[in-house]
C-alpha cells in the first residue's frame, strides 16, 4: 500500500516533467525559426495545441522560457571540449576534434543550438555573464590547442592564436544558420571545415 501511494505521489510530478520538456522543446522550435523578439507565448501554445495561459504553471515569462532553452543549447559545450583538449593526440587532431564538436549538437538539438548562438543576447544580465564565462572558457581551449601546436611545431609560428580562435569559432557559429538548405551531412562539413582551417594553419615545412 505504502509503494502505491509512493508510485501515484511520483506520478504527478513525472507528468509535470515531461510536459514541462515538452514546452520547452516548443518554445525552443519557436525562437529558433522566430527569433526571440518575433516569438510570443501564444505562439509556443499554438504549437503544443493548448491555451495560452496555461503556459504559466511551467514558466513566468517568455525571458524565462527562453533561459532553459539556452542553458539546454550550450549543455556540453565546454565539458565536450575540455575532453578532447586531455586526450594526448596531436594539436591537429584536437582542433579538427573540437570543430567537429562544436557543431555536433545541431544533428540532435538544433533548435536549442540556433536559439544560443542566436537569441542569448536577450537573455538577462546575470544569464548573460554565465553565458560570457562559458564562452571564454571556450575560447580558451582552442587557444591552448593552437598554442601547443606553434610550440611543438605543428602550426605556423606566426598564427596569431586568439584571432585564429575567433575566426575559427565564428566559422562554425555559421553552419546553424545554413547547413539544412544545402542538405549536407554534419560530419562531412566538420571534414571539409577542419581541412579548411589546417590549410591556414599547419606549418607546412614540418610535413
Amino acid at each position: 500500500m505504502a509503494r502505491q501511494l509512493k508510485q501515484t505521489e511520483k506520478s504527478p510530478q513525472r507528468n509535470v516533467r515531461k510536459r514541462r520538456r515538452e514546452i520547452v522543446d516548443a518554445a525552443a522550435r519557436v525562437f529558433a525559426e522566430r527569433g526571440y523578439h518575433g516569438a510570443s507565448t501564444q505562439d509556443i501554445a499554438d504549437l503544443l495545441g493548448m491555451r495560452q495561459a496555461s503556459l504559466y504553471y511551467y514558466f513566468d515569462s517568455k525571458e524565462t522560457a527562453l533561459e532553459e532553452v539556452c542553458a539546454l543549447g550550450a549543455a556540453g559545450f565546454v565539458e565536450k571540449a575540455e575532453e578532447i583538449v586531455r586526450n594526448g593526440l596531436p594539436a591537429q587532431e584536437r582542433l579538427c576534434q573540437l570543430l567537429a564538436a562544436h557543431i555536433a549538437p545541431l544533428d540532435h538539438r538544433a533548435d536549442y543550438t540556433r536559439t544560443f548562438l542566436n537569441e542569448r543576447k536577450w537573455l538577462p544580465m546575470e544569464s548573460r555573464r554565465k553565458v560570457g564565462r562559458m564562452s571564454r572558457r571556450l575560447e580558451a581551449i582552442f587557444e591552448r590547442v593552437i598554442r601547443e601546436g606553434i610550440r611543438n611545431g605543428e602550426f605556423r609560428n606566426d598564427l596569431n592564436p586568439r584571432m585564429t580562435t575567433l575566426a575559427l569559432l565564428g566559422m562554425m557559429n555559421a553552419v546553424s544558420t545554413w547547413y539544412e538548405r544545402e542538405s549536407a551531412p554534419l560530419d562531412r562539413i566538420a571534414e571539409l571545415f577542419g581541412d579548411l582551417a589546417l590549410n591556414g594553419t599547419l606549418n607546412v615545412a614540418a610535413d
